[in-house]
């Protein structure tokens, strides 16, 4: 009766042993592998496309980390090479990005480099904010104008060990002409890649590259070569090849698309984000598997909302949107309308940006007319 006790305790002893042995360190590995495998998001755009305020929605975010063009450093430096080329060396440094690995920045940056040497670092919430800078929360909403004045003069290491400390990495980037350029991150087993492609209505875009063209100058030479930046007809070269993109980017997101695409591609109007923030700012975050938190609520309708008439080119300030969104309506000449209708049909048509025919229906067409819904 003893042994039989004995033997009893001996097998529940055994048993507790296997279990302790076996199941513990795999509930520790999942945790684990759940805190070092982040959602990856690449905000996939082009120049004047509303990129910068879409960026702003996933940068307020408190489980994001985010960076604003850092291909930015790969065209400065490499400007005589073509867009297509420098493809490789702009989607590596993206990938390394992803995960927090910013040596890749070595190539590009001085060895004496500051956080602040980073292209558009204050418009990043997660280097204005622990680790990367003591002066406010992480769950604070951070304008770029408070975060330059107070956190520049933190060390560079500082942007790869805040990076490692999010649940969400998140990119904005306009230096991608070809969704298959991306096809190798999207098939990485160390990646979880999700693309949101933004686009705008082409003549909004031609009508904010106007009034941006001297910024605008070296990026558009990489696109089509200094030679087709010249002269009248340099504005529509370039427009027609971002508008090819778009269409490219497009079709192989979304038509016939490979197994590892699936669900992992979102295409996104500007228009229909200004029309209705709140709707679109949370479609966003389902996708990317983010809660929409009140207090982002607050700010996404707050700066979509305001009286500001967008009149700084690069700031993301509280503006009327929607009305800012349209103002190509009213300032662009009918006959610069039909060139950007002529080069970019084929996108207007895809995406759903219907034609205006006249001078008098530019002005006067209904937005609901305008753009078709999604």
């Amino acid at each position: 009766m003893v042994k039989s006790r004995r033997m009893q305790v001996l097998l529940i002893l055994v048993v507790l042993s296997f279990l302790l042995i076996y199941f513990l360190p795999c509930s520790n590995n999942a945790h684990m592998e759940e805190k070092t495998s982040p959602v990856h998001i690449l905000i996939l755009s082009s120049w004047r496309s509303g990129s910068s305020f879409t960026g702003q929605i996933f940068s307020q975010h408190p489980s994001v980390f985010y960076l604003m063009e850092p291909a930015w450093h790969v065209w400065v430096t490499m400007y005589q090479n073509s867009a297509k080329v420098l493809h490789m060396a702009v989607r590596d440094l993206v990938r390394s990005v992803f995960l927090c690995d910013m040596s890749v920045f070595d190539a590009y940056m001085s060895s004496q480099k500051k956080k602040s040497d980073l292209f558009q670092w204050e418009t990043s919430r997660a280097l204005c904010s622990p680790p990367a800078c003591d002066s406010f929360s992480r769950s604070d909403i951070i304008t770029a104008g408070n975060c330059k004045t107070i956190c520049g003069k933190y060390p560079f290491s500082k942007v790869e060990e805040a990076c490692k400390t999010y649940s969400h990495v998140a990119i904005k980037e306009v230096r991608f002409f070809d969704l298959k350029v991306l096809y190798p991150l999207l098939t990485d087993p160390s990646l979880n890649l999700k693309i949101i492609h933004l686009v705008r209505d082409p003549r909004a875009v031609f009508r904010s590259r106007e009034n941006t063209m001297a910024d605008l100058k070296r990026d558009s030479n990489i696109v089509v070569g200094s030679q087709k930046t010249k002269g009248e007809m340099g504005p529509y070269n370039t427009m027609q090849v971002i508008c090819k993109s778009h269409v490219e980017i497009y079709k192989a997101g979304s038509q016939a698309v490979p197994s590892f695409l699936k669900d992992r591609y979102l295409l996104v109007r500007y228009e229909d984000i200004v029309r209705d923030p709140l709707a679109r700012a949370a479609q966003m975050y389902r996708f990317a598997e983010l809660h929409f938190t009140p207090e982002l609520r607050k700010w996404v309708h707050n700066i979509t909302h305001g009286k500001g008439h967008g009149a700084q080119a690069f700031d993301i300030g509280s503006r009327d949107a929607l009305r800012v969104s349209q103002a190509w309506r009213k300032t662009l000449p009918f006959q610069k309308i039909e060139k950007v209708q002529n080069v970019c049909k084929d996108a207007m048509d895809l995406l759903g940006y219907r034609l205006v025919q006249s001078e008098e229906e530019q002005k006067n067409m209904s937005l609901d007319l305008l753009f078709a819904q999604n």
